[in-house]
């Protein structure tokens, strides 16, 4: 399987239109790729706040109809990134696009771990509820976004669900990129499965970003890594791989928690 993750640099001189035309041309290169990965609110940039409510969009706006053309243009599967999605009954959401190589909509997946304590995105974006996982022809694909890769209850669940690659769409920040390595490798390893891991490069609002956009295997190894500016990583790797590894060293079938309701006493 041919990955390819585009790290993309937010600038804030760039508008919001400029940038979807840019990213979209990005995403047509990649033809010949199985997967194109985006980091999340590449529109805005992930701690523009003040943006979210001005550039938000309803599900089938300007972002999706650009990103469902390139991806049909590529022929790719594509996780568009997130953006911020206007509901017309409720809150905004940040929330995740996946197009197939025809350019529909195959899945959609709404933030569920909302960044800021209370402050800024926690408090501007309502939360998304539901665990989602897409089947692209080698593997199961499990989303998430950014702040979810600290809460490790979400990965079992989606590798409950069937995921083995676990997409992780984000804007993280420089100061804390020891984290981002970190945190994506233990996903790897406790869940055995692929973590293709995609963020931002640039400055968000004052805020620099971390970059380093990564691919790990089930062993937690780091298959490629992307440096700190805009850049697209493109990684083969086997979704084989998984199954295998999940054989040799069967760790998930060990699990005693979360499985059964506890005894009474």
């Amino acid at each position: 399987m041919r990955a390819s993750v585009i790290q993309i640099a937010v600038n804030e001189d760039e508008s919001v239109e400029a940038r979807r035309r840019r990213v979209a041309a990005m995403v047509r290169e990649q033809a010949g790729a199985d997967l194109v990965v985006l980091p999340e609110l590449w529109t805005t940039g992930a701690f523009a706040y003040e943006e979210f409510g001005r550039e938000a969009e309803p599900l089938e706006g300007p972002t999706y109809e650009t990103m469902a053309k390139a991806a049909s243009d590529a022929g790719v599967w594509l996780h568009a990134g997130s953006i911020p999605e206007r509901d017309p009954d409720g809150p905004l959401y940040n929330t995740s696009l996946v197009f197939s190589p025809s350019g529909d909509l195959a899945a959609a997946y709404r933030k569920i771990h909302r960044f800021g304590f209370d402050k800024g995105e926690a408090v501007l974006m309502g939360a998304g509820t539901e665990l989602v996982t897409v089947r692209v022809p080698a593997t199961t694909l499990g989303l998430s976004t950014c702040y979810d890769l600290r809460f490790p209850e979400l990965f079992r669940g989606l590798v409950d669900a069937g995921a083995e690659t676990l997409v992780v769409s984000a804007g993280w920040p420089e100061r804390r990129r020891s984290h981002w390595t970190l945190l994506a490798q233990a996903r790897a390893v406790e869940n055995q499965a692929f973590v293709v891991a995609c963020g931002t490069a640039g400055t968000h609002a004052g805020v620099p970003q971390a970059g380093h956009s990564f691919v790990v295997d089930p062993w937690g190894e780091v298959l490629a890594q992307a440096g700190a500016g805009e850049e697209v990583l493109t990684v083969e790797f086997d979704p084989g791989k998984v199954a295998t590894t999940r054989e040799q060293f069967p760790a998930l079938k060990d699990r005693m928690l979360g499985l059964r309701p506890p005894r009474r006493p």
